[in-house]
């Protein structure tokens, strides 16, 4: 794990720039997933916690949503928020998503994995995909959200943006087929990705 990862923020929005709505909005975005009450869904790169409390109120407190992050006081952070809130189906996992089975979720357990503004943030981008596609049910989705260009500075640096062509193939490569797409804000794309054997 590099030391780069503690100082750059993971999830679905910054808490730090107060970018937040300008750039994502965890409700409005859901509403393109067909996330259920029951389902089992896994937030790659949590971050502030956005989206999982997002889901947690979208699955009316059934299912299960798995917090994971690399950054200890995030976890810390939603889980004080999912409690406050009365979110008992929200499960905080501390973990490095670059690393063999890194999520330490069991094989073919999971509905729904989304993976939002980590992509450009990972070194090992192939390593996070395989984790997803491992611990997906066939019947599952991925969902990738991230920066569509750097916005003169705003989103990433340009070199580490990954274009949503440049996500459909490193998908692609790691066995997901593109189902559809959406729109995640105006800086940002929106993809679902099924399973594919392999």
């Amino acid at each position: 794990m590099t030391s780069v990862h503690q100082h750059k923020h993971s999830g679905g929005v910054s808490n730090e720039t107060g970018h937040t709505a300008a750039f994502a909005h965890p409700a409005r975005n859901l509403d393109a997933l067909s996330i259920r009450p029951g389902d089992t869904v896994a937030d790659f790169g949590a971050g502030s916690g956005a989206y999982v409390l997002a889901i947690a109120q979208k699955m009316k407190g059934m299912g299960h949503v798995y917090a994971i992050d690399v950054q200890q006081d995030l976890l810390r952070r939603i889980k004080t928020e999912a409690h406050k809130k009365g979110y008992a189906n929200v499960e905080i996992i501390w973990s490095d998503l670059e690393k063999t089975n890194g999520s330490k979720i069991a094989d073919k357990h999971i509905d729904l994995v989304l993976i939002s503004n980590l992509l450009f943030q990972v070194e090992n981008k192939e390593a996070v995909l395989a984790e997803a596609w491992r611990i997906l049910r066939p019947s599952g989705q991925l969902v990738l959200i991230d920066w569509s260009e750097s916005f003169g500075g705003m989103g990433p640096i340009k070199k580490e943006v990954v274009s949503r062509e440049k996500a459909i193939q490193l998908a692609g490569k790691l066995c997901f087929s593109l189902y559809s797409e959406f729109r995640a804000g105006a800086h940002h794309y929106g993809l679902i990705f099924t399973p594919v054997a392999r």
